[in-house]
């Protein structure tokens, strides 16, 4: 499970032939958000494969993780 928050939005412009898990993995980085980007978007929900142009809202997310939660193995040793 992916554990970030929204930071902002953006947008993106789809290409002919994009999908959902298309857009969520190219601008995200996972198709797992997808539903994310979708809830976002409903007016658009029952479109599949978007045509070129259309304008959609994505989250942009916040993936600074704080040292003082990161287990041993993730944090720098620095001695």
């Amino acid at each position: 499970m992916l554990m970030a928050t929204v930071s902002s939005y953006t947008k993106y412009t789809t290409s002919a032939g994009d999908t959902w898990d298309d857009i969520a993995y190219k601008t995200c980085g996972s198709e797992l958000l997808s539903s994310e980007i979708m809830a976002l978007n409903r007016q658009y929900i029952g479109v599949v494969i978007f045509g070129e142009g259309t304008t959609l809202t994505i989250p942009v997310y916040d993936t600074t993780q704080d040292p003082d939660t990161l287990p041993p193995w993730r944090t720098k040793d620095e001695s």
